[in-house]
C-alpha cells in the first residue's frame, strides 16, 4: 500500500511534466500529454521495484526537459544503445509506437489556411 507522502510526490511528477509539456510545440505536447496519463495510469498497480525506477527515469525526463525549455535549445535526445538491453519487450514497443507517432504529418492547420 502507498502512502500518502508516495501519493503526493507520484502526483506533483505528474503536474509538473504536464505543466512543462505547455512549454512544448503543440503536436508534440498532446503526444507527450497522452504518453504521461497512460504511463503514470498503467502503473498505479506496479511493483515497488519497478515504481522506484519509473519516478527515477520520469524525474529524470522532467529535469532534462525542463533544462532544454529553459536553454530553449533543441528538445529530445538519443538513447544509448547498449541502455536499450535493459528494456523489456513492451518498453521497446512503447518506444517504438512513439516514434511513429512524431513520425506522422501534423493535423495542426494554421489559422490563415483555415478561411
Amino acid at each position: 500500500m502507498m502512502s500518502s507522502s508516495h501519493v503526493l510526490m507520484v502526483r506533483s511528477l505528474y503536474k509538473r511534466i504536464l505543466k512543462l509539456h505547455q512549454g512544448l510545440p503543440i503536436e508534440l505536447k498532446a503526444i507527450g500529454d497522452q504518453y504521461v496519463k497512460s504511463e503514470f495510469k498503467n502503473h498505479k498497480t506496479a511493483k515497488e521495484e519497478e515504481i522506484k525506477i519509473f519516478m527515477a527515469e520520469w524525474l529524470n525526463y522532467a529535469k532534462h526537459l525542463e533544462e532544454q525549455l529553459s536553454r530553449k535549445s533543441s528538445l529530445g535526445s538519443s538513447i544509448d544503445v547498449g541502455r536499450l538491453d535493459s528494456f523489456r519487450p513492451e518498453q521497446i514497443g512503447q518506444l517504438y509506437e512513439l516514434h511513429e507517432e512524431t513520425k506522422k504529418p501534423s493535423p495542426f492547420i494554421p489559422p490563415e489556411n483555415l478561411s
